[in-house]
């Protein structure tokens, strides 16, 4: 069976101090250019997916709002519209941006992806997160949040449920909790929002599109659909504009570091990444999910840094920037070899596949590509060719009907 592999892209890469790689290219991060290299670097691996990251909030090694350093990237596109131009550049990889449920419509973000997934003919996916910061909200000025300062940030090193906020599980890395119904409250806001997403995808059928030049019927009214939502946060009438995409329903992933969110990927996710930092908690951390739901496709996230020499790499970088790295999720430095054994180990451990964060763009992106797969592919894990031209079709998911088709 293969071996589900996906990257999650992001600046210069996830060490803070990547930009400053001999092998990177900082003058080109604003650029389609270098999106496009990396995206089809991936492709050319045979990658499931990539993740863009994104956030309503610049970088920053502050918990709420930006800091005062000038030697770290900051900065991001919108990560859908970047999706959107990757796509036309790409033939089979799947493409899943972040985008907030926070202070974000569920009906743009539906639209969105969706436009996404026509445009990549089936390859698109969404990342939902959560925004719990003061410092965002007040870029919208629709709500008030608490400030999150270390009266609210607990130390807690077996839950890294804060991880989930925007941008936090990025170069911050910090092993937090937030305590408080305020982040639980956003949790549910964002589980209606999936669910307002999900309802949206599903207003058209799949057969709604006539286009009929004999009888002049572009669609069958009969097959478009009100989904009349009404809950705590959101009332949305619907239909989409939108046709239903190649998909139906592009995938839903989310990333998951505790019960919250566990119990927020399992209410409407596809897809969980956890945050492993052994085999045997791999294997907890899969029978609590499991729990949960039986359906969700399990995968572990990993900082990786490759190749001869990785960890003298990654140590040259903390200098650099004057901190060891520490991240929400295991760090690794090692050969391909060694990353493709302790894969294959926490597979056992019922881990599904893996997200890799590399540790620097390109250099650790190759080594994923090129290195690692080629060992998964020499131990029979890992494929030869797409095959599947969607991306539920690579992670085994059906196409789903639409839920509104019994009504007609």
């Amino acid at each position: 069976m293969t071996l589900h592999l996906a990257v999650a892209l992001d600046g210069a890469g996830w060490h803070p101090a990547a930009w400053r790689e001999p092998s990177a290219r900082p003058e080109t991060i604003f650029s389609a250019r270098y999106w496009a290299a990396l995206v089809a670097e991936a492709e050319r691996g045979l990658l499931d997916f990539v993740t863009i990251e994104d956030s309503l909030g610049l970088q920053s090694t502050l918990p709420d709002g930006p800091d005062s350093r000038a030697d770290q990237v900051r900065g991001r596109f919108d990560a859908v519209l970047l999706a959107a131009r990757l796509a036309p550049l790409t033939s089979r990889i799947g493409l899943v941006p972040t985008a907030t449920t926070t202070h974000t419509e569920p009906f743009h973000v539906a639209i969105g992806i969706a436009a996404l997934d026509h445009i990549s003919g089936g390859r698109a996916g969404w990342r939902p997160q959560i925004s719990a910061r003061s410092t965002e909200a007040a870029h919208f000025g629709r709500r008030q949040f608490p400030p999150l300062d270390n009266a609210t940030l607990r130390e807690d090193a077996g839950s890294r449920e804060g991880a989930g906020l925007s941008g936090g599980e990025g170069n911050l890395g910090w092993p937090f909790q937030i305590d408080g119904e305020h982040v639980r409250a956003l949790f549910e806001e964002a589980g209606d929002a999936v669910e307002v997403v999900r309802r949206l995808w599903d207003s058209w059928e799949d057969d709604a599109e006539i286009r009929d030049l004999s009888t002049g019927r572009f669609i069958d009214r009969d097959k478009l659909h009100y989904i009349d939502f009404a809950g705590r946060f959101f009332s949305v009438k619907g239909p989409s504009i939108t046709p239903r995409s190649p998909q139906g329903q592009p995938v839903v992933t989310a990333l998951a570091h505790a019960r919250l969110p566990y119990e927020f990927a399992a209410g409407g996710a596809d897809v969980v990444y956890v945050t492993p930092h052994s085999a045997d908690h791999a294997r907890g951390i899969v029978e609590e999910v499991r729990e949960l739901s039986a359906e969700l496709t399990v995968f572990a996230d990993l900082v990786v840094f490759l190749g001869d020499g990785a960890a003298e790499r990654k140590a040259r970088l903390d200098r650099l920037d004057g901190a060891e790295l520490r991240s929400d999720a295991a760090i690794f430095t090692g050969t391909p070899e060694e990353l493709a054994e302790l894969l294959l180990q926490w597979r056992r451990a019922g881990i599904q596949g893996f997200r890799l964060r590399p540790g620097a763009l390109p250099y650790d992106l190759e080594a994923i590509t090129r290195g690692l797969t080629a060992e998964l592919r020499g131990r029979g894990v890992f494929r030869r060719s797409y095959e599947a031209t969607t991306l539920r079709g690579l992670l085994g998911l059906p196409h789903p009907a639409s839920r509104y088709a019994e009504v007609s």
